[in-house]
């Protein structure tokens, strides 16, 4: 979900600098809360917090009392019950921080874009449809978050120890969805040095799409833990494609899709390969129909990110998912989101700033 503005060209980058600081910063944050999410679903922190309380919730236990009662609160739940019965106060603390912190990154990047939205409507910074777009994104932002609590909520149900794989899928898209909004403006209000050709445009959109869903793919992977399943490659259960039988072993059907952890990792292990070529493909069109342009260079570089993230997935999976090599990698798969994001925007503009 970027904002590419078809039209001729930003507003003059002149008055805007400020604006470009705050959108960076926000994306910045975004990004530092996508790594820390991933930390929080590693090591099984995610449902450590049983209440949702948006305010008072930014205030964590502080006596001995206090932490008492949030554990208790803990022990009530599912995922206690049934799976984490023999853990103690200490190791209940561990868990709780990680997800706490998670939710004060929350609460700070609601804090600060909401502070930066109110500086540039009070001082009519910008014209009245890009500030609605900003608007609009703080809407999503709101979204982005009463979906996290949706999916906690999902983990707390009876006869759950995680959240709901679909859930967790919307959560992290959601979140990719915002972040590639700001990443898309940042870039937008950023002036150009020459002016980018238009051709391509077509392609960078396909790779932002298919960048997405290989995202969402990756969201089921995590909230099935399917990376824990079929740790070798390039064969999977001893073959290149797994037996229909294996793939398809549930039904209805289509829950093979979010709830089979063989499908589930087929699916993301054929994403990488289809993407990684795309990438490649542009990047070799773009070379030999517009050489030396900016669009040439992104192109490269995106399909070099593709590789490295194609490798570290691939890493992580025959380690069996360590800590350090799932939060690379789910770091890495946004930082390859941000660089489709920034040329698809540069082609959608095609026209200097300034």
């Amino acid at each position: 979900m970027t904002i590419a503005l078809d039209q001729p060209a930003a507003p003059a980058a002149t008055g805007h600098a400020g604006i470009r600081r705050w959108l960076w910063a926000v994306a910045f944050l975004v990004f530092v809360m996508v790594v820390v999410g991933g930390a929080t679903r590693l090591t099984g922190s995610g449902l450590s917090i049983t209440e949702w309380r948006p305010v008072t919730g930014a205030i964590p236990p502080l006596s001995d009392a206090a932490w008492a009662l949030e554990f208790e609160k803990y022990r009530l739940s599912p995922q206690f019950q049934l799976l984490n019965s023999g853990m103690e106060l200490a190791d209940f603390k561990f868990i709780y921080w990680w997800e706490w912190g998670h939710r004060q990154l929350g609460r700070l990047i609601g804090l600060v874009y909401l502070a930066g939205f109110l500086v540039i409507l009070l001082r009519r910074q910008m014209p009245w449809r890009e500030t609605a777009i900003l608007f609009a994104m703080g809407l999503l932002l709101g979204l982005q978050g009463t979906i996290g609590w949706i999916m906690v909520a999902s983990g707390l149900q009876p006869g759950m120890v995680a959240v709901a794989p679909v859930k967790l899928t919307l959560h992290l898209t959601f979140a990719g969805f915002f972040f590639a909004s700001v990443i898309a403006f940042a870039t937008w209000l950023t002036p150009l040095r020459r002016i980018e050709p238009a051709w391509g445009r077509a392609g960078a959109w396909l790779l932002l799409f298919l960048l997405f869903v290989q995202i969402a793919l990756g969201g089921l992977v995590a909230g099935s833990k399917a990376g824990f399943t079929f740790n070798t490659w390039p064969l999977m259960d001893g073959a290149l494609v797994p037996a229909a039988s294996t793939l398809f072993a549930g039904t209805p059907v289509w829950e093979n899709f979010v709830d089979n952890v063989a499908l589930v990792q087929f699916n993301h292990r054929i994403g990488a390969y289809i993407l990684f070529a795309f990438a490649l493909w542009q990047m070799l069109s773009l070379r030999r129909a517009a050489a030396g342009s900016g669009a040439a260079k992104r192109a490269t570089a995106i399909a070099g990110l593709v590789l490295a993230q194609s490798a570290l997935g691939i890493v992580t999976l025959l380690l069996v998912v360590p800590l350090w090599a799932g939060l690379a990698h789910q770091a890495l798969g946004f930082t390859v989101l941000a660089m489709g994001v920034v040329h698809v925007t540069r082609l959608s503009t095609g026209t200097p700033l300034a």
